[in-house]
């Protein structure tokens, strides 16, 4: 069985639909049809049978998927441990992101890390937590980039998943320029209108989990929204208030669009983690993005370290050590 038919298999199988197995693995649809049909005819056996809900594997295909797991993980350690022992760097590596940290900290590191391992192609996709570890546990992508909170995400148990934090990054409650002081204490503070993410969204459970630690119940939206930047928006514009990671609205605040206001309980934060598959021997290139990243992404200084000259330092710091 050629890998290339294990992982097309093993695409349908997930996505239950031909189409969308062939956009990822970017091939025609009739050349997955014709991938599954040869892989089939080997193994002697069904592999799908159609349903009102899409594809739906056979007993076959059932006894086939984990082994096909498995062989796919065994192909790419033997690749792997022979470009490590052959000295080899060169590769291509895809990470995976969020929106915010895509563009806030990976866009003006990348770079720096492109220009000191030029072998080594580097693809990003952005999306959202839920899809990244899912992407990872597919082997769609090599390592994710998310905030991570313990018990949010399904996988966050996973022991097929390694972790690395590095940094916890401040979250801040922001608000129009003419929205004055805010309520003492947090109970006061509910009172208030606020703008935040859908539910379901880690940002969303960063608001709420900040509220319901403090045993205080999460304050009414005045709007729900899909993005940071939409929040920064509606939060300049007088909608309400908002809670949301200093990276994110580190321009804004800049401008003078917001403004930060003190947090009226204990700092809150939110890890922004590495993820990556366990393997006995982890491809050069991801060991290489591994080591330049680990301990190098500092949290977006405060507007006092900025004037002070510090966030210079500390993106310099940030982009450009442990490279090797």
């Amino acid at each position: 069985m050629h890998p290339r038919l294990l992982k097309t298999f093993l695409a349908v199988a997930r996505s239950r639909n031909i189409t969308r197995a062939a956009e990822t693995v970017h091939l025609a649809q009739s050349s997955v049809s014709d991938q599954i049909q040869v892989l089939e005819a080997e193994l002697g056996a069904a592999l799908f049978t159609r349903a009102k809900t899409g594809l739906e594997l056979t007993p076959a295909g059932l006894a086939l998927k984990p082994i096909a797991e498995d062989l796919l993980r065994l192909d790419g350690e033997a690749r792997a441990a022979v470009q490590a022992a052959a000295g080899q760097t060169m590769g291509v590596l895809t990470i995976g992101a969020l929106e915010t940290i895509a563009s806030a900290r990976l866009a003006p590191w990348l770079p720096g890390f492109q220009a000191s391992h030029p072998d080594i192609t580097v693809r990003m996709k952005v999306t959202d937590s839920g899809t990244l570890l899912r992407q990872l546990e597919d082997g769609d992508v090599d390592v994710a980039f998310c905030f991570d909170r313990r018990g949010f995400a399904q996988g966050a148990s996973d022991e097929r998943l390694a972790r690395r934090t590095i940094v916890a990054e401040p979250l801040v409650l922001i608000a129009a320029p003419a929205q004055g002081t805010a309520p003492g204490g947090l109970a006061g503070l509910a009172t208030l209108r606020f703008v935040a993410t859908e539910p379901g969204c880690i940002y969303r459970h960063m608001f709420d989990t900040a509220f319901a630690e403090a045993g205080v119940d999460a304050p009414k939206l005045a709007a729900e929204v899909g993005s940071i930047g939409a929040i920064a928006r509606l939060v300049a514009a007088g909608a309400g208030l908002g809670l949301v990671p200093r990276l994110a609205v580190t321009d804004a605040l800049a401008r003078g669009d917001i403004v930060e206001l003190p947090w009226p309980g204990q700092a809150q934060t939110a890890p922004l983690t590495m993820i990556w598959r366990r393997r006995r021997v982890q491809p050069p290139a991801l060991r290489h993005l591994l080591a330049a990243v680990r301990d190098t992404l500092a949290p977006v200084p405060s507007r006092s370290e900025a004037s002070s000259g510090l966030e210079s330092a500390n993106r310099s710091k940030a982009l450009f050590a442990n490279n090797s």
